[in-house]
């Protein structure tokens, strides 16, 4: 799950090996702790959902039959393999090669749902994504998170020193992206999100995961207040 930086557009590229081997290198965390959160935040959506970084697939069995999704992936190895899952699911779903610009393309205010699981990682510019993904999200619409983020302390200071050549080796995905903040920058109520521990210490221990609504804007709300 790799996005192009310097241009705004999604440069494709292709990581034959990592996909091919994504779900056996995540097989017990995907298990024991990306599964049920997976279930338990889109197990009870409806309506019109975008998913963006889809990677293999993971969560198409988890989309209940009142949902509609669109899955977005940029990478064309990673799509083959998420490919292979649609007919694990129940609902319908539409996959689509491309990234989060994908979402400009989408009418204002147009979904109930925007996911992004394990992709806010390797996007270039994931604050700019965000804000796409506002501008889609109806009024009462849910932003769907998990994301592994910076840990606090010494660990914290190992993953940003790690994160160069641990970017380089795993397709541009950062260690140490401050993915809370960069929520609530965008617009949402990042404290709604849980804190979840995964249970191997290095390189990668803390996960946030929760559904996010937009905050309101303070204009808007006042208009409301006196309509």
């Amino acid at each position: 799950m790799t996005y192009g930086a310097k241009t705004g557009k999604v440069t494709i590229r292709t990581h034959r090996f990592l996909a091919a081997a994504y779900d056996r290198l995540n097989a017990g965390t995907e298990r024991r702790i990306l599964a049920p959160w997976r279930k338990r935040l889109v197990g009870d959506l409806h309506g019109e959902i975008v998913e963006v970084g889809a990677g293999t697939g993971a969560t198409f069995a988890c989309y209940p039959s009142g949902a509609s999704v669109l899955a977005l992936e940029p990478d064309p190895a990673m799509l083959a393999q998420a490919q292979r899952k649609l007919g694990e699911g129940i609902a319908h779903i539409t996959l689509r090669l491309g990234g989060d610009d994908e979402l400009d393309r989408l009418p204002a205010s147009s979904a109930d749902a925007v996911v992004f699981f394990l992709v806010l990682c390797s996007i270039d510019d994931p604050a700019r994504a965000l804000r796409r993904a506002r501008r889609v999200l109806r009024p009462n619409g849910s932003l769907l998170i998990i994301e592994h983020v910076r840990s606090a302390g010494l660990l914290g200071t190992v993953q940003d020193a790690l994160t160069p050549l641990w970017s380089r080796l795993t397709c541009g995905c950062h260690l140490n992206r401050r993915t809370v903040d960069t929520l609530a920058e965008a617009g949402f109520d990042a404290e709604t999100l849980s804190a979840v521990h995964l249970p191997i210490p290095f390189p990668v221990r803390d996960l946030v995961a929760g559904a996010l609504r937009a905050r309101e804007e303070p204009l808007r709300s006042i208009a409301r207040r006196f309509a």
